[in-house]
């Protein structure tokens, strides 16, 4: 279990210590947000986090309604993680790849 720190000052009064599951929650919550889109069930609840120098690289897999637009999904995956998790913690996020696992259409909808 990796504990990151980061102080969000610089004026060395103290640190904050974010465990990362707690990222990963954040990332899940963010993907959450988006209409259409779920993440998968597997056992790491398809999240992927790597801490770099860069910042944070998030690898999403995801099932999606296929009636919405798959690559604006994408879009709007990355956008809500990179604002909820430098916004709650701070960090920076590098990049978010989103893997398009699955997509799932109404049963009455022609293919």
């Amino acid at each position: 279990m990796a504990h990151m720190r980061h102080d969000p000052t610089s004026t060395g009064k103290g640190k904050i210590t974010y465990n990362s599951n707690i990222v990963s929650s954040i990332v899940a919550l963010a993907v959450g947000e988006v209409e259409g889109v779920e993440l998968l069930n597997t056992k790491n609840k398809g999240i992927k986090l790597n801490f770099d120098k860069r910042g944070i690289v998030a690898d999403i897999s995801v099932k999606v309604d296929g009636t919405y637009n798959v690559s604006s999904l994408a879009f709007k995956i990355q956008q809500s993680i990179k604002h909820n998790v430098e916004s709650m913690t701070k960090y920076k996020v590098a990049t978010v790849d989103v893997y398009i696992q699955d997509v799932t259409f109404p049963e009455n909808t022609a293919i």
